[in-house]
């Protein structure tokens, strides 16, 4: 049996590419999946790609690798990850490495961390971006775990990654979790910018009558810009698309309901335990939760709505400046999240290294990634992006188009959660003086919670009930 440097266990289509691309990498890939015939199918319909040396059990699979062995296991996250992580444990000596691709919540990486640094293994959670054909073409890959693992780990994974300008679009992201969250954040961005691409395109339509093939081309020529990414480009062709059952346009035959695997409401759900607003991911999330809802839909149909005038053709380009600014925020707010949960859980994120990781093979992979990169390399400790003078000027020159798109939409009753959450966390970042303080008031009247001044420190309440003095608290 040929020693293999590194195995893949779980088969299914992202495991499968990605056993494929280490191979064609020049890598020797051990193989295996518990139902036998996917190892089977993988070996005869691509085992002239490289060197592959299948496996038909756990023990045969760990055997076949090369120590300190390095197992990836591409299975479903949840009870079964556990149940393979065990198997291959079980298998291993000290030094060895088992790293999850899969979508695992971070806490539960962190859990298996801990239980296999005890007994002497080391357990990399990674996230991998990119879908079946990132998988196989060059993902974005976030690992986390051990820095002495990466060592080890780190070269295959940067072999076979997307490269942008000569660089590949993986880093060691920090110990234990702290990949598989950064990972949950990027998917929490894509929530975002899914949800804003597509107010775009509903507001757009709504509001000028254009076809889904007209906004096609709004999208093309947008891609040629500051806007161009992925997500764009792609966006230019679902609506570009014709059903050939119907001849409709493909998106006019989709039923209007989006699904959701998770990881944005996992990335809220973070947030919200962090005490990070971001507002723009939480929206994109019960957008989608909404839109699964179709008996209230039902129901709330004949609701009046406005009967506001409809705008004219300079709508498009406002719509276009208030899309990046919008897209500006949401990053913002997710970069900011990863700053919290460095600060939280001891990982010391370098968010300068993620726009740089993210700029290839991931889903919202996309041009203004480098002004990200630029904006932390100038000031590593940079409060918010929204404060880079690049990205400061980008949303002055936006400001009015954004001011009047929210306003458009509102008037000709078109929801955009996306773009007026954006907006609202603008302004309420840019403010002096915040209404929190009549509510910190309110806090204080009905329970006694206390509140602090502008103009002394300590903490104070009012004898709300009594005299109304201010005493210390």
């Amino acid at each position: 049996m040929r020693t293999a440097d590194i195995g893949v266990t779980g088969l299914a289509t992202m495991g499968r590419n990605l056993a494929r691309n280490f191979a064609r990498h020049g890598h020797v890939v051990a193989v295996h999946n518990r139902t036998e015939s996917r190892t089977k199918q993988l070996m005869e319909e691509h085992g002239d790609e490289g060197a592959f040396v299948p496996s038909s059990s756990v023990e045969e699979f760990v055997s076949s690798l090369r120590r300190p062995r390095k197992a990836i296991i591409m299975v479903k996250a949840g009870p079964s990850t556990d149940a393979v992580i065990e198997e291959l444990a079980a298998c291993m000596e000290p030094g060895d490495m088992i790293i999850d691709g899969g979508n695992a919540h971070f806490q539960d990486t962190r859990r298996r961390e801990a239980a296999l640094r005890e007994r002497g293994l080391h357990f990399v959670g990674t996230g991998i971006s990119g879908g079946e054909e990132g998988a196989l073409n060059g993902p974005s890959i976030m690992p986390g775990g051990a820095a002495e693992a990466y060592e080890t780990l780190g070269p295959l994974l940067e072999d076979i990654a997307a490269k942008v300008d000569g660089t590949p679009c993986c880093v060691h992201v920090g110990p234990d979790g702290a990949g598989h969250f950064v990972k949950m954040v990027h998917n929490g961005i894509e929530y975002a910018d899914m949800q804003l691409i597509a107010e775009s395109y509903d507001l757009l339509r709504q509001a000028l009558g254009l076809s889904p093939s007209e906004l096609a081309d709004v999208f093309r020529e947008w891609n040629r810009g500051e806007l161009e990414s992925y997500l764009i480009e792609i966006t230019a062709e679902v609506l570009g698309h014709t059903d050939l059952a119907t001849g409709r346009p493909f998106v006019d035959v989709v039923l209007d309901q989006a699904e959701q695997k998770g990881t944005g409401r996992w990335t809220v759900q973070s947030a919200l335990e962090l005490g990070v607003p971001v507002t723009g991911i939480a929206e994109a999330v019960f957008a989608r939760a909404l839109s699964g809802h179709p008996g209230q839909r039902a129901a709330a149909r004949s609701l009046t709505g406005p009967n506001g005038a409809a705008p004219g053709a300079e709508l498009v380009d406002d719509v276009r400046r208030a899309l990046y600014a919008s897209k500006i925020v949401a990053y913002a707010q997710g970069f900011d999240q990863i700053t919290a949960a460095g600060e939280e859980y001891g990982w010391n994120v370098d968010r300068g290294a993620m726009a740089t990781i993210w700029r290839g093979g991931c889903i919202i992979r996309a041009k203004f990634l480098d002004r990200i990169r630029a904006a932390y390399e100038a000031d590593p400790a940079l409060p918010t992006l929204l404060a880079a003078p690049a990205f400061a000027a980008a949303l002055a020159d936006a400001q009015d188009s954004w001011r009047r798109v929210v306003a458009t939409a509102a008037t000709i009753g078109v929801p955009t959660p996306g773009f007026s959450s954006a907006l609202a966390y603008y302004d309420g970042l840019r403010r002096d003086r915040l209404p929190a303080a009549l509510v910190q008031g309110l806090r204080d009247f009905f329970g006694a919670h206390t509140y602090r001044r502008v103009d002394r420190e300590g903490a104070f309440h009012t004898d709300w009930s009594g005299d109304r003095r201010e005493r210390s608290a």
